[in-house]
């Protein structure tokens, strides 16, 4: 059975002129139908899924609907067509600051993002020193959190998440944040969730790190899947070109064409 299914899904936002009139005005055009209604689809179609063990990397120009497609697996988002199916325990780091407050201090705010996430009190307290240190904020541990930055902040969030032992990992842009030393780290740790057997899902704009941490590849494009599997390097090879000559591959042969035309102008650097 697969930890995690996506059948046909499909994400709308539906958005008016509230924002723009006000709701008095707004309810004024509803009554006399001149209320302007406007549909955006974030993510059409998309399908997918991924067995235990799994590190899927998605990748995708801004806009592409990867954080919408994210929060719809977290169960933040009810899709608006298809199915969404998970088999396990989700921990998901979507916004470095969500869960926190920034009123409070380090230390407090470990416990409180942990309660959310589901740690129990004695697994907190059992984990903390070791969260603490491995996010190298132990001299800011009395510091409130609205004063660290956001490289800080991502440390802080990456490895409350991290600890929580969970069936399927979703992380969003995190380690693409902070220095180099903590990039490393973070991906050694990773690769040890990943050993323990869990399900990872990776938003980044670091391709090479989605080469090298990744089974699986999800392309994204404005909302459309372009392409999903586990030939992870002729993915990585065909966005890279992608990125270059803003075309898309309309089929599995112009894929490969892609992805051979970008492993030639790396040979030729």
């Amino acid at each position: 059975m697969s930890i995690l299914e996506l059948e046909d899904v499909s994400i709308k936002y539906i958005t008016g002129d509230i924002k723009n009139v006000g709701l008095k005005e707004t309810i004024m055009r509803k009554l006399s139908g001149k209320y302007v209604k406007k549909e955006f689809w974030a993510d059409r179609h998309i399908t997918f899924n991924l067995e235990k063990g799994d590190f899927l990397g998605i990748v995708g120009t801004n806009g592409a609907g990867k954080t919408t497609l994210l929060k719809a697996i977290s169960k933040i988002m009810v899709p608006s067509e298809g199915i969404v199916r998970v088999n396990g325990r989700i921990s998901s780091l979507l916004e470095l600051a969500s869960g926190f407050d920034g009123d409070l201090t380090v230390k407090e705010n470990i416990y409180l993002r942990g309660a959310i996430l589901g740690y129990t009190k004695e697994k907190l307290q059992s984990l903390y020193r070791e969260i603490l240190e491995f996010s190298e904020l132990v001299e800011f541990e009395d510091r409130p959190f609205k004063q660290l930055s956001s490289g800080m902040k991502s440390r802080l969030a990456f490895s409350v998440a991290s600890y929580v032992d969970p069936d399927v990992l979703i992380i969003d842009e995190v380690l693409s944040v902070g220095d180099g030393a903590f990039r490393k780290k973070s991906e050694a740790k990773m690769k040890e969730i990943i050993g323990s057997g869990a399900t990872t899902i990776l938003v980044s704009h670091f391709i090479d790190q989605v080469r090298t941490m990744s089974n699986k590849v999800l392309w994204l494009n404005k909302g459309e899947q372009v392409c999903f599997g586990s030939n992870v390097e002729e993915i990585c090879d065909a966005y890279s070109m992608f990125l270059k000559n803003k075309v898309l591959p309309q089929n599995e042969e112009e894929l490969k064409q892609f992805a051979e035309e970008y492993r030639k102008i790396k040979e030729d650097v």
